[in-house]
């Protein structure tokens, strides 16, 4: 026991507070990110002529202020985290839009911002923040029908959109607009009209494949691998997934792993399947589903309904995320350059992540009134309690 109940200290009060078992969780994620750092990023790091331990310790340095931003932001209020994500949210859209002039320009897109020699991607905070303030706007709408909280919520959503598609970046625009989604699911809207988002969604990726030629070179490549396509990155990855076998032939053995481009980044899930095996890869799929179903439960013990609306739509936004990446490693969806939450390699994706999650935290710690609480209502009643 690290603190006394009695104590009245912010220390304190947070550790009482704070779901200790989704924090943990958490923790053990980075821990395994780290792990599997050591094990996949020095060939990739020889084959560029860097040091072997170069994306490690680049890896490591990212996890301290990372670690740092999951515990500070999960001391926030709710009033003070509105008022972070509100910021955080308005400086991203911003860089968002900066980037399409200023950005450099990777494999004709323009998705980062360099300061003092340091990329950082917009879009990576721009998802947790929109998560938070469109709760908030959902949920002042709900209980009050004359704040058009949702009205406004879309307008931020199309604007995100629009730079993303501007960039282009199909796969955060995907993951954004998902966002939107849950949250107007939870909201309470009719089965029609997710019908109708449903045939929206349909015709948005035909209208993406007509207008992407990359994006159409994927999608060929994905459903006729002999075409012609580049596949070899896939094809060393599903090779690593197999050859790890149940136990996998442990570190620094994987001979496919070796030969994947971002084994450390992207692909670091089958560079795991090669070097721990299909076990490993099992437990920790387990644990990106403990975190996601805590938090899920957290949400739910709420009596605040923007508490619920935001943590579980940031706990799906997580779910979905980590759902894409091993989606694509499995090759179960054309490839996409989405991380794997505190397991890739990626400083920006990694604190937005813990910016992301501390939030999460926040939101779903036990207040005197939550613990006293029985019987709360559905996510889609208005009566319940207004945001602080």
């Amino acid at each position: 026991m690290m603190f006394s109940r009695a104590e009245k200290t912010p220390l304190a009060e947070w550790w009482w507070s704070i779901d200790r078992e989704l924090l943990g969780a958490l923790v053990l994620l980075m821990a395994c990110g780290m792990v599997l750092s050591f094990a996949a990023s020095p060939p990739v790091a020889e084959r560029l002529g860097l040091s072997p331990w170069h994306f490690v310790i680049r890896h490591a340095l990212f996890c301290i202020p990372a670690l740092g931003v999951l515990v500070a932001t999960s001391f926030l209020g709710q009033r003070q985290l509105r008022f972070w994500s509100l910021g955080i949210l308005a400086v991203s859209l911003v860089l968002l839009w900066a980037t399409l002039r200023f950005g450099t320009e990777v494999k004709g897109a323009r998705r980062w911002m360099n300061f003092a020699g340091q990329s950082l991607q917009p879009s990576e905070f721009v998802k947790p923040a929109f998560a938070v303030i469109g709760a908030w706007l959902f949920s002042e709408y709900m209980i009050l029908r004359n704040v058009p909280g949702r009205a406004i919520a879309t307008l931020i959503m199309v604007v995100i959109v629009a730079a993303l598609l501007l960039q282009p970046d199909l796969g955060q625009t995907a993951l954004v607009m998902a966002t939107w989604a849950v949250l107007l699911f939870l909201s309470g809207i009719s089965w029609w009209i997710i019908i109708g988002l449903a045939g929206a969604a349909g015709a948005l990726l035909f209208g993406a494949y007509a207008f992407f030629p990359h994006f159409a070179r994927r999608i060929d490549t994905f459903l006729n691998p002999e075409g012609g396509g580049n596949t070899y990155q896939i094809d060393r990855a599903l090779q690593s997934l197999l050859e790890g076998g149940w136990f996998g032939r442990g570190p620094g053995e994987s001979i496919a792993k070796k030969l994947i481009p971002d084994a450390h980044a992207d692909y670091v899930f089958s560079a795991a399947a090669g070097e721990f095996g299909i076990l490993f890869c099992m437990a920790l799929v387990g644990l990106i589903a403990f975190i996601v179903l805590r938090a899920m439960v957290g949400a739910q013990r709420q009596s605040s309904l923007f508490a619920r609306l935001a943590a579980s739509t940031l706990a799906i936004q997580f779910a979905m995320q980590s759902g894409i990446n091993l989606a694509v490693n499995l090759n179960l969806i054309p490839p996409k350059g989405m991380t794997l939450p505190f397991v890739s390699y990626g400083g920006t994706s990694m604190i937005a992540i813990a910016f992301g999650m501390g939030l999460m935290l926040a939101l779903t710690r036990t207040k005197p009134e939550d613990r006293m609480a029985t019987g709360l209502p559905s996510y889609r009643s208005a009566v319940v309690a207004p945001a602080e």
